[in-house]
C-alpha cells in the first residue's frame, strides 16, 4: 500500500513515516510539507492512502480533502492526523477515512492500517472476480490487463491505448522509459525506434504501468524505467545502454532509491 504524508511539521512527518515503516506492505512513497505539493504528489503517485495534517500554511486539511476526493475519484483513503480533536466531525463530513490524534497512539495507528489493508484486499478480490467474469475468453490475455487502458499479453507484448479508439502493440523489450507529463497530466512512453514519445490515455496510472513487467521500476515521482537498460546511476542520474543512452535527465528520487538498488542487485 503506497502512502503519502502531508504535514508542514517535518519532525512529525518523519516520525509518522518511521512508525509506518514497521508495517509490512506499507510504503511511504513521499512526503509534502504544504497542501499544494501534497496535491501534486497525489496526482503523480496515485497513492492508496494519505495522512493529512489539518493546519497547513497554504490550505487547511479540510480544503485539501475536498480537492483530493475530486482528483483521486475517491480511490485514495485520507487519514486526518492532528493535535486538534475539534475538526473530527468536519473531517468525516468531508469523507475522511479516519482521524488520528497527535501525539500518535501506536495502537490507534495499527487499527487504521489493519482496517485499510483488509478493505483493500476485499476490494481487490471483488474487482478480480468482476473483471474475470466480464473479460472475453481470449487465451492471449492474462487477468492483469485493463480494458481501455493497458492489456498485458502472455507473449511479452502489451496493448497500449493512446486515446478513445487508437491503440498500439508494444513489446516490453522496446520500452525504455515512462515519463509523467505534469502539464497534460498523463504518462508518456519512450520506445526504441520511435522519434516521438507516445502519450497514453489519462486513465492509465503508474500501477497499471508497473504491473506490465518486473523490469519496470519507478525511480522518481516522474519516471518509471526499464531496468534492463540501466547501466549505472552516477551523480544521482540514471545512465542507460543504447538505444536509450541519449536519456540524460532521469534522476533517482530518495524515496525510490532503496527499491531501485534492491532490484538492480538481483539482475
Amino acid at each position: 500500500m503506497d502512502i503519502i504524508i502531508i504535514d508542514d511539521d517535518k519532525t512529525d512527518a518523519a516520525a509518522l513515516a518511521n512508525k509506518l515503516g514497521i508495517y509490512e506492505g506499507c510504503n511511504v512513497a513521499a512526503m509534502a510539507h504544504n497542501g499544494k505539493d501534497g496535491l501534486r504528489l497525489l496526482a503523480e503517485l496515485e497513492p492508496d492512502m494519505a495522512f493529512v495534517d489539518i493546519e497547513m500554511p497554504d490550505m487547511s486539511g479540510l480544503d485539501f480533502l475536498e480537492q483530493m476526493d475530486y482528483m483521486s475519484g475517491g480511490k485514495c483513503m485520507a487519514v486526518m492526523y492532528t493535535a486538534h480533536p475539534q475538526y473530527m466531525l468536519n473531517a468525516f463530513r468531508n469523507r475522511a477515512y479516519d482521524y488520528l490524534l497527535k501525539p500518535i497512539d501506536d495502537s490507534e495507528l495499527a487499527k487504521i492500517i489493519k482496517r485499510a489493508c483488509m478493505e483493500r484486499m476485499t476490494s481487490n478480490r471483488q474487482m478480480t472476480m468482476h473483471t474475470g467474469a466480464c473479460r472475453p475468453d481470449n487465451n492471449t490475455e492474462t487477468d492483469e490487463g485493463w480494458n481501455d487502458g493497458i492489456t498485458r499479453r502472455n507473449d511479452g507484448k502489451c496493448i497500449v491505448y493512446t486515446n478513445a479508439v487508437d491503440f498500439k502493440l508494444v513489446d516490453i523489450r522496446d520500452i525504455g522509459l515512462f515519463t509523467y507529463n505534469n502539464t497534460l497530466r498523463l504518462w508518456e512512453m519512450t520506445l526504441t525506434g520511435e522519434k516521438e514519445v507516445i502519450r497514453l490515455k489519462r486513465n492509465i496510472n503508474s500501477g497499471m504501468i508497473l504491473a506490465l513487467n518486473d523490469t519496470l521500476v519507478r525511480v522518481s515521482q516522474k519516471h518509471i524505467i526499464n531496468i534492463a537498460y540501466l547501466m549505472e546511476v552516477a551523480d544521482n542520474t540514471c545512465h542507460f545502454y543504447p538505444p536509450f543512452d541519449y536519456l540524460e535527465d532521469v534522476k533517482v528520487g530518495r524515496f525510490f532509491r532503496k527499491k531501485l538498488i534492491d532490484k538492480f542487485s538481483t539482475l
